[in-house]
């Protein structure tokens, strides 16, 4: 994720924001040095058997049924309080990134290239804690499932754990996902209706010619000048066929031609790779047509071969308009006038779309306070905000509370 611009906007007009439960409150220490635990002991997507292992150990000492192995390293708890009908789900993602914490903190990475530089610890955590709060005090008729997902930064914990079963095993009549974000204070929340993420695509586009002497491109059939074109024509794409009202990103990030120890040589192939990102099915469509369009229209400017392969990844997120209706109310209930229901959504990807496809679903942003020294996610200096925990809690048990509520 990366920084954005706030807009201001706030429906609920009490003067700020409830105080956290007392129970939550003492819960805090211990959630806050489970959090800085988690934080120096990372795991990437799939390996979080030390993470998952926590979790399990929690859930069931609160009391919750457990199940494990669901994408890996998935854990799901499942509260059932009452005889309410309705089921909801909660869910947190608990990888780490393959990057190095520079930063030095007590609670640092111990782990070289490793590190939890958007948040996971935290989000991990903030479900912890809201799960023993609601075991301890049964406060709601339902069912709520914890959701504690593997492999969210770009290697397919959500598919994966719908695949195995996640919505057969445990059906959810809405799924709600949450996300720290840096530069909202931690006493804020935005809950918007709408896209909240953008898709998030990869493309690789080769094209192969006829290598030659670089002093006799006549006599071949030069990749690299075609490689150009495209990249020219590429931003086209946004700037000419895409609906201007319609946002939409494509990108070439990857470039790798010839030999630079060479330098007389054209070489036989280029390659390119790039991202696409979309906020509705139809553009994300348009956007592979169009990459094709204009890969083998290039290919055939220049008479060369090409291979041209999209890669859908990650749905957009977007959140349902009844779910988002229900969330803004128990963010209206503990944040009041601090709840932003106009927020720019992110052109970031994450993978809880795989789940919204699946239930109604609403993703919400938890402020995570300043974003000292310019760390925001995904940077080497990045670190959750202990402040943000309470609220985090307070707004996943609000959440639960009223929505399954129990009759009086």
């Amino acid at each position: 994720m990366t920084g954005v611009v706030l807009a201001p906007a706030c429906i609920y007009r009490t003067s700020r924001p409830m105080p956290i439960p007392a129970r939550i409150e003492t819960d805090l220490p211990f959630l806050t040095e489970l959090r800085r635990d988690l934080h120096a002991h990372p795991e990437l997507g799939f390996e979080e058997e030390r993470t998952s292992g926590i979790v399990v150990r929690l859930l069931d000492e609160a009391g919750i049924k457990v199940h494990r192995g669901l994408g890996g390293t998935g854990v799901v708890g499942t509260l059932r309080v009452g005889n309410g009908t309705r089921t909801i789900g909660l869910r947190a993602d608990m990888d780490a990134l393959a990057m190095p914490e520079m930063a030095d903190r007590p609670h640092k990475s111990r782990f070289d290239g490793k590190m939890h530089a958007c948040g996971h610890d935290g989000h991990t955590t903030m479900l912890v804690g809201a799960a023993r709060h609601l075991a301890a005090t049964r406060d709601f008729s339902g069912t709520v499932h914890f959701i504690f997902q593997p492999a969210e930064e770009g290697r397919g914990g959500a598919r994966k754990m719908v695949e195995d079963g996640l919505f057969e095993l445990f059906p959810c009549d809405a799924v709600y996902g949450l996300h720290n974000m840096p530069g909202l204070a931690v006493d804020e929340i935005a809950v918007v209706e709408g896209p909240q993420l953008a898709s998030s695509d990869s493309w690789r586009v080769t094209f192969r010619g006829t290598g030659t002497h670089g002093a006799k491109p006549h006599l071949g059939k030069d990749p690299i000048t075609a490689a150009g074109t495209f990249l020219t024509s590429l931003q086209t794409i946004v700037g000419r066929v895409v609906d201007p009202l319609q946002p939409a990103v494509v990108s070439a990030c990857s470039l790798q031609a010839g030999d630079p120890k060479a330098l007389n040589v054209i070489p036989d192939i280029v390659e390119i790779g790039g991202t696409a990102r979309a906020y509705s099915p139809e553009v994300r469509d348009q956007l592979e047509e169009e990459i094709g369009r204009l890969a083998n229209g290039t290919a055939a400017m220049f008479g060369i071969a090409v291979d041209c392969q999209f890669e859908r990844r990650i749905p957009p997120v977007v959140n349902d308009s009844d779910a988002t209706a229900r969330a803004l109310g128990a963010a209206g209930a503990v944040f009041a006038e601090r709840v932003r229901t106009r927020f720019p959504p992110s052109t970031a990807g994450d993978d809880f779309a795989f789940f919204g496809q699946n239930a109604p679903g609403c993703y919400v942003w938890l402020g995570n306070g300043p974003a000292v020294d310019g760390a925001l996610h995904h940077n080497t200096a990045y670190d959750f905000n202990d402040g943000a925990i309470g609220y985090g809690v307070a707004f996943w048990t609000t959440l639960v509370e009223r929505e399954l509520k129990a009759a009086l």
